[in-house]
This record gives C-alpha cells, structure tokens and sequence, in this order.
C-alpha cells in the first residue's frame, strides 16, 4: 500500500510546478497568438460620454524581447503587490493568537458539543456565502477558519477547506443586498442599458426575492455535497503528534472565563465598529465615503476608511478575542507569551509564500498578455450577432459567463466588455438589464473555483497542500466540481422558472423589460 502511494506522489505535479507549467505555456501561447496577430473589436460604452464604442484588444506577447524583460523586471513588484499575500499575513496574525490561546478550541467546543456535524457544516456555509458582501476578505478568512473548525471538530481539515472556498466562490452571485461587486456591475449596466433607454436604473432590492431562494438552496446542496461526498472521500485526518487535540467532557473554569471576557471585548468592539458604519451616527460614521451615492460603496468605496483599514479592522478583532481569552484563561505569563502566539501561523508559512510567488507571477503574465479579455471580446461579439431569442438566448449568456470565467475571472473587468454588447441585445430580445446581469453573475460563480487565474484559487491550493502534500492542482479541483454542477442546475432551474413565471427578481425589478 505505503508503495502505490509513492508511486502516486511521484507522478502528481506539485502544485508549484504546475504553475511554473502554466508559466511557460502563457509565454509560448502569447507568441503564437502574437504571431498570428490575434485581435478583437467589441462594443464598449464611454463612462464619460455614454457613446457607444469600438474597442480594440491585442495580445502582448512575452515571447519577445519585450515580453522577457517584462518577466524579469516586474517579477519582485508583482509577488510584493500580490493583494491576497499581504492580506493573508495579517489576517494569520489574528488567527495566531486566535489559535494558539486556545480559545478556538474552546470557542467551537461550546458551540458544537451538542450540535450535529452536518448542522455545524449548514451554519459555516451559509456565513460564508453570507459574507461575500464583504468582498475577497472572506476567502482570506474563512479558508483558515475552516481548517481549523474541522480540525478542532475532529474531522479532515481539507473538507472544511473546500466548503470554504466552495461556499465562498460560488456565494458571489448570491446576495440578499448589492455587493461591492455588485454595486461595479450595476454601473456597468445601467451604462449599456442607458443606450436603449435613457436614465435606467437599478434599485438596491432588485434582486431581493431570487436570492432568497438561491441562498437557501445553495447552501443546502452545498452542505449536502461536502457532508455526503467530500467528506466520505477525503475520510479521516491524520494528525500528526503536535496536532493531537485532547478530548475533553466540559469547559474548565478557567476556559469559561476566558470565553467570558473575550465575549465583553467582542461586543464592545463590534458596537463601536458598527456604529463607525451608520451614516451620520452622532460621533460615529467615521469609517464611511460620503461622497458616494450608495450605502455599498460608503461602505467599500476606495475612499473610505472602512475599506482601505478592514484587513487590520479583522485582523485587531482577532487579536482582541484571543488575548482576552488568553487573560481570563490565564494562559499569558509574560510578554513573550503574546510574541509567541502572534507568530504562531507564520511559523510554516514558507512553503506558502513561495507557491504564491510562483502563483502571482502567472496571473500577472496571463494578466498582462490580455488573453482573457481577447476570449471574452470575442465571446461578446457572439452575443451581438446572434439571432437567438427566449431560452436560446439565455442559456447562451449563461455559458459564455462560464466559459469566460476561466480565462479573465474578474467579474467586473469582463462584465465591463460584455455589458456593452449584452446588455443592449437583450433588451432588444424583450428581458430586463437586471435579468442580464444576474444571468452574468450566476453563470460566472459556477467556474469562479475553477480557474487558477482567480487570484484566491492559491489561497486554497497551499491550505489544501498544507494538510494533504499529495494533492495536486488537479485532484484539488476535482473536490469542487461536483459543487459546480449542483450549483449551475440550481442557477439554471430558478432562472428559466422566474423567466417563465414572469417572477419579479426583486422590488421594482423583473425578468422582462
């Protein structure tokens, strides 16, 4: 057995080489396609103006003299500016202390003791997909978050890993409110749509009633699947000695305390939080961009507060509740002890940060060769050419988002060169420019854990590798596929059911136009 595991490990590509592989196959490609003088026009909408536009996208090839002096001299800048590097070493510093106090140990005992595991697994998917409000932050958090809820919960930290990243990725077109990405596309929309019908809007609720229920079917399908299928194949975790968790009957006195007082800090600091977050709250509203007109983008406009301090707002969080445990359990004898436990989730963080080098340097050259958007310049000519109409045309929108994702994941970069042709000859066909746009964004989150051009897709591969080295870029996509697929069933049965009903989406929004 110990012999066909070897084997095994022999032949799987490290996820390092894979993307040191997907590296030399960007640079090769861009030449060929170079070579051959590939290039797009699609329909673009000035921001300024409101005039439609010809845009014209070239691929930059870095098989030339050019290209490799571009590789060579940006290489540094794009691994030090790699946002979910930085984002990751703040935030493990929260959850060092978080960890190592032991009130993460306590904290999930309390809360699961009595709770059966695939209701523990319901509540974590939803928060997750709840939490996309916030933006790529919530990969950053509750990847780690995950791994440690099941490992404390004596169950394979991978599992808890994939639900994360699963729950998260697949969450971004599942919003009770707009989204800061939301709020992005909208502009885009009502952009395109604008060139029909001048001074369209799109309320806030518009998509209010659908996302009810996908939220509601999505975390249950997603639950179902990492209770009935990935876990079962994953099976049991190994700990290795300095991992063993004791098993224990009850909270100590001690550990009761500790859980006390960090709960008083937690209340007092969230109170203060959010009332930084109320517009014109008397002393308070101080973290918001008044110059914005939305609450969303008050809230995550670049101007604010709020937006440009959240990594750290997280990250002090962290460190209030675990040093407050830490006092109340009494497990803080000097100031070495807090170094100690700040540093706790760096200490093999090495393998890590050299697989995000290898990472950020291939989503910077991909990046850079405009590949994606020459792909999804091309497919949004198709959209503006066809004939199709009804369901034809909505299953082709559907698809094109998913085949698009894979190569420029963006959401907002590649509704900004769909939109412009999409938005238009739908509204043409008869359907709302918010039904585009939730055709775009559901189609889009099926194969957004799909791509490791997704800048957080290397997030999850290096905390999968962290708890299982024998797996592979490859075997670790193929734990997310069968999400995918129950997931794009679900977008798909609630999108031709709320188009043949005539369903509103939301308030003041429907299917048709």
């Amino acid at each position: 057995m110990k012999k066909v595991k070897k084997i095994k490990n022999n032949i799987l590509l490290h996820p390092m080489m894979t993307f040191i592989l997907l590296i030399g196959i960007t640079i090769v490609l861009s030449g060929i396609l170079d070579l051959f003088d590939a290039s797009v026009t699609y329909s673009s909408v000035n921001v300024k103006t409101g005039a439609v536009e010809n845009t014209l996208v070239t691929v930059e090839s870095l098989f030339s003299l050019s290209g490799l002096k571009y590789i060579f001299s940006n290489a540094v800048y794009n691994f030090a500016s790699f946002t979910p590097l930085s984002m990751l070493l703040i935030v493990l510093i929260g959850f060092g202390i978080l960890d190592e106090s032991g009130f993460l140990d306590s904290f999930f005992f309390l809360l699961t003791k009595k709770m059966p595991k695939y209701i523990v697994t319901y509540i974590f998917t939803l928060l997750c997909m709840l939490s996309t409000i916030t933006g790529d932050l919530s990969f950053i958090v509750f990847i780690p978050l995950g791994a440690l809820l099941f490992k404390y919960g004596k169950r394979n930290p991978c599992v808890g890993i994939i639900d994360a990243f699963a729950s998260v990725g697949l969450g971004y077109a599942i919003n009770l409110t707009i989204s800061s990405v939301d709020s992005e596309l909208i502009n885009s929309t009502e952009l395109a749509a604008r060139t029909i019908t001048n001074g369209y809007n799109i309320g806030s609720s518009s998509y209010l009633l659908i996302m009810i229920f996908a939220l509601i079917f999505a975390s249950i399908i997603v639950t179902y699947i990492t209770e009935k299928i990935t876990a079962p194949k994953l099976g049991k975790y190994e700990v290795n000695s300095d991992e063993i968790i004791e098993d224990k009957e009850t909270l100590t006195r001690r550990e009761k305390r500790g859980l006390l007082i960090a709960s008083f800090g937690a209340i007092i600091y969230l109170f203060i939080f959010i009332w930084n977050i109320i517009p014109n709250a008397p002393f308070g509203g101080k973290f918001l961009d008044y110059s914005q007109d939305r609450y969303i983008d008050m809230l995550f406009g670049y101007e604010s507060f709020f937006n440009s301090g959240f990594v750290f707002i997280v990250t002090f969080f962290f460190f209030l509740i675990g040093f407050l445990y830490a006092l109340g359990a009494r497990k803080i004898n000097n100031h070495r002890d807090i170094c100690n436990y700040l540093s706790h989730s760096l200490d093999e963080i090495g393998k890590v940060i050299v697989l995000i080098f290898f990472a950020s340097m291939f989503i910077s050259l991909f990046k850079y060769t405009n590949i994606g958007s020459l792909i999804t310049a091309f497919f949004a000519n198709i959209i503006k050419n066809t004939s199709f109409g009804g369901v034809p045309l909505i299953l082709l929108l559907f698809v094109i988002s998913m085949i698009t994702t894979l190569f420029l994941p963006s959401f907002v970069n590649r509704w900004t060169i769909l939109s412009g042709s999409t938005v238009p000859t739908l509204m043409t066909a008869g359907f709302s420019p918010e039904f585009s746009q939730l055709i775009f964004s559901a189609g889009s989150s099926i194969t957004y854990i799909l791509t490791p051009v997704m800048a957080y897709f290397v997030i999850y591969i290096s905390y999968i590798e962290k708890y299982n080295d024998a797996a592979g870029v490859k075997e670790s996509i193929s734990y997310l596929i069968p999400y995918s697929i129950a997931i794009m069933f679900m977008w798909l049965i609630l999108i031709l059911l709320w188009f043949v009903a005539n369903i509103p989406l939301g308030i003041g929004a429907s299917t048709a136009l």
